[in-house]
């Protein structure tokens, strides 16, 4: 198999890495894969994955339920709940930061197609992009959606779009860099990217280590912190607007990382440590198990100086031009 070596920080160039933690593939293979920091900027990284062409693989096992709609099981119930629960705060906060009731929207990383629909039935028009085949069939059966493959986005004209989502999608895309570039570029001046990824600097990820379900090896490339998103998005032209944490997703995230340790209880486990990530993200949203992280183009700012100027950039922090909002409680893993 041909995996990628990083020999270079994706965020900051710099080359001095070290690995900082080792985890095991608990869903396809039960392989072992390195995480890397970088010294100079902190960012943290899978090294040695499974090249683009050949990570598909790692997705194809009925445990993944974000390609799939199976319903088996406690935690799958759980999760298909909270799903349907968050698909109208999704929606209100995509109302609510694009300022508008009705426009163009992307869902980057649709997965089975939920999110857009609920977006399509408000009256929005959707364009929705999905790497799974699997996924794309599904959603065309159940909601009569028209999901193009990753490489319809060549197709899009600058600026197409007033809002772009990716829900758990970012920390899956190997060209990083490349897609944050795209982003910019498909948005209009005034709009709005919505990103939601897993927190490792979450009450949960510090509690478990390496065990920790949401480093989710090799599945998830990039693993993120408020401070090395909003570093990313300045280097590629947005402001980070807001951030929103997803305390939800603790008592998911921890009910499987129980399990994959293999210990009994595992749902009465992970409610607990849920609970205990919940209070947690009350005292401070930045240790929340996920987070929602609202973009908005740089150029909109004439003098970004001043919303800048409060930006914490040390991995844990990260600056926001303002930090009031409701507090929307879990995401979902790919709709």
């Amino acid at each position: 198999m041909n995996k990628l070596t990083i020999k270079a920080c994706p965020l900051c160039g710099g080359t001095h890495l070290e690995r900082a933690l080792t985890c095991v593939d608990h869903y396809a293979s039960g392989e072992m894969f390195h995480l890397c920091r970088c010294r100079d900027c902190g960012f943290l990284f899978t090294q040695d994955f499974p090249v683009e062409a050949e990570i598909g693989r790692y997705y194809e096992t009925p445990d993944y339920i974000s390609h799939t709609d199976t319903r088996k099981g406690a935690m799958n119930s759980v999760y298909h709940w909270v799903r349907n629960y968050m698909l109208g705060h999704k929606a209100r906060l995509v109302l609510r930061e694009a300022h508008r009731k009705k426009g163009r929207l992307l869902d980057l990383g649709t997965g089975t197609g939920y999110f857009a629909d609920a977006m399509q039935r408000r009256g929005w028009q959707v364009e929705a992009v999905e790497k799974s085949a699997q996924a794309r069939a599904f959603a065309k059966e159940r909601f009569h959606l028209d999901v193009k493959p990753p490489t319809a986005l060549e197709n899009f004209a600058p600026g197409s779009f007033d809002v772009i989502t990716l829900w758990h999608v970012m920390e899956h895309l190997e060209p990083l860099n490349e897609t944050w570039e795209s982003l910019h570029s498909l948005l209009t001046e005034r709009g709005v990217l919505i990103v939601a990824v897993p927190n490792y600097s979450s009450f949960d990820a510090k509690k478990y280590g390496a065990y920790w379900a949401a480093y989710d090896v090799p599945r998830h490339l990039w693993h993120f912190t408020p401070g090395t998103i909003q570093q990313f998005g300045s280097k590629h032209g947005f402001i980070m607007a807001e951030r929103h944490p997803m305390p939800f997703d603790a008592f998911y995230v921890s009910m499987l990382t129980e399990k994959h340790m293999g210990r009994s209880c595992t749902f009465l486990r992970g409610m607990v440590t849920g609970t205990l990530a919940w209070f947690s993200a009350l005292v401070k949203k930045e240790r929340s198990s996920s987070m929602i992280y609202v973009f908005r183009k740089k150029s909109l700012f004439p003098d970004p100086s001043p919303i800048e100027r409060g930006a914490d950039t040390s991995g844990t922090g990260g600056g926001c031009i303002r930090k009031g909002g409701d507090t929307l409680e879990m995401g979902e893993r790919n709709n």
